[in-house]
């Protein structure tokens, strides 16, 4: 078992080379190729043979990777699953803007974004390009220009007398972002601009124009631990690549005994609604698959869970009455059961048992989570697992702070214990029998 020190260091190192749902994949990808996963065409045949170990991917960003038990599946799989995407500001297709001197790309949304920190931070651009080769053949490419190269300018106090108690964000008219002066009648061409990074990063790529794109700005400020006896980890994107990793590295230090699966989901945060998302059929096309006909898969997914790892909110010291004073979890206290009644959670009273258990054998402690009475609950993958192909699911979570803003902050001890737990979990063989 890897550890915490170690463990800490090689997330940070992920979550750094992954500023996209994009990259996210393609890391987590060499991973699990580095451990001797094989790789699975979705449009081929599949040959799987017991005790070997599998991953696939869908459309670049999300991914399934399992561990084809060698007693078989006959006792259940121990699935974990999480979320690839984080909120962002992503770039238009028409993005070119001149204004009074001043070149701006236009920006949009994803998800619910913190928009106040976006502000007077260094940004660089990174995505999915797709092209055309020299032989008129459409490809892809992942780029990153990773350095700064945008900003979003804050308006100065002097004309905003209430910026500090009144001051609102126009998505449309505030959002777009600085990237050069226009000198003269110099026009940007962003096409253009990204032909000319991927041939300066790629020059072997036989690249002959830009199609189109899928790419975001993420902020250059690299993650890194924070606090005086560095007790905090701070950085972008830890909602929700943090569970991608836990999932990931427990996966990799699992046995091959036990049918173990984790699956990675990209378009959580604007609803899962997509071919690539959770409410898309790739985990069950997955699951079809491995376990054959509907009464087959029927049968093991009855002996099977599923842990939707998502993190949790923290008690924040200066908002402490957002809170139930009784369900307020703890930085560096342990992992986190979310329960909500309504089902935006899906835990229920044998998947929570489960997992107190699973803490007790790691001596890892555990926390609750339920949102005030009267305030809003958020949802995740969970209740939309479970509905779509019926299997007993868990809620969990790393508590942190400043969720879905530019630069979050969680404990740097509670990673680490929902790992163990995590690939205790992938080794268990019965779900209710002694551990």
């Amino acid at each position: 078992m890897i550890r915490k020190d170690r463990f800490n260091d090689q997330f940070l190192g992920f979550i750094k080379d992954a500023p996209t749902p994009f990259h996210a994949v393609s890391q987590m990808a060499l991973r699990l190729e580095g451990a001797g996963f094989s790789y699975l065409d979705e449009s081929q045949g599949w040959q799987l043979q017991a005790g070997e170990k599998y991953y696939t991917t869908r459309n670049g960003s999300s991914l399934v990777a399992f561990v084809l038990g060698s007693d078989g599946p006959g006792q259940g799989l121990r699935m974990f699953g999480a979320h690839t995407d984080s909120p962002c500001l992503k770039i238009k297709p028409h993005a070119e803007l001149a204004r009074h001197g001043c070149i701006q790309l236009a920006l949009e949304p994803y998800g619910g974004v913190l928009l106040n920190p976006w502000f007077d931070r260094d940004l660089s651009i990174a995505g999915k390009v797709v092209y055309e080769s020299r032989q008129g053949e459409m490809a892809s490419v992942l780029l990153d220009f990773a350095r700064p190269l945008l900003t979003i300018p804050s308006l100065a106090i002097h004309l905003d007398k209430e910026a500090n108690s009144k001051r609102s964000i126009n998505k449309q008219l505030h959002l777009p972002a600085l990237l050069g002066l226009s000198e003269g009648h110099k026009k940007l061409d962003f096409r253009g601009l990204l032909q000319e990074e991927i041939r300066a990063q790629m020059p072997e790529l036989p690249l002959q124009k830009v199609l189109d794109y899928e790419l975001c700005l993420y902020d250059t400020q690299p993650p890194c631990l924070t606090g005086l006896d560095r007790e905090f980890m701070v950085s972008a994107r830890l909602d929700n690549l943090l569970s991608c990793y836990v999932g990931l590295q427990a996966l990799l230090d699992s046995g091959t005994e036990t049918t173990a699966l984790l699956v990675c989901n990209d378009h959580e945060e604007v609803g899962s609604n997509s071919m690539a998302g959770a409410q898309g059929p790739m985990l069950e096309s997955v699951l079809q698959r491995m376990l054959g006909d509907a009464e087959a898969c029927a049968r093991a997914i009855d002996q099977s869970m599923f842990i939707s790892a998502d993190n949790a909110h923290a008690i924040h010291p200066n908002y402490a009455d957002k809170h139930d004073g009784n369900h307020g979890p703890v930085l560096n206290r342990g992992p986190v059961v979310k329960v909500n009644s309504n089902q935006r959670y899906a835990t229920n009273s044998e998947t929570a048992a489960v997992f107190r258990r699973l803490c007790a054998a790691e001596k890892v402690p555990m926390q609750s989570f339920v949102v005030r009475s009267d305030l809003g609950c958020g949802s995740t993958i969970g209740p939309i697992t479970a509905a779509g192909i019926g299997v007993k699911t868990l809620d969990v979570g790393v508590p942190q702070l400043a969720m879905h803003s530019i630069r979050e902050l969680a404990g740097s001890d509670d990673a680490y214990a929902l790992y163990r737990v995590a690939r205790r979990f992938f080794g268990l063989k019965q779900l209710y029998g002694a551990f």
